[in-house]
């Protein structure tokens, strides 16, 4: 089963605010679902979507998180 994550802890995963999320979800730029007035984020899709930037546009996320990531020892 698909783990899902609400914005509070995609924020927390990512290590951005809230809201910068909630823009994210909205705008299209990570994969997301509305479900009523909430979003919803499958763990898989944004792993993928992590990927996929940090492969090729590492500019198009913040900074911070990059280091986060590598701090952590994941890629």
């Amino acid at each position: 089963m698909p783990e899902i994550m609400t914005t509070k802890e995609l924020a927390a995963y990512l290590r951005l605010h809230e809201v910068t999320i909630q823009r994210y979800a909205a705008d299209g730029v990570i994969p997301s679902i509305r479900i009523g007035r909430s979003w919803r984020f499958s763990k898989e899709e944004i792993d993928k979507w992590l990927a996929g930037n940090l492969k090729n546009e590492i500019g198009s996320i913040d900074k911070k998180v990059w280091e986060g990531l590598k701090t952590d020892g994941a890629e």
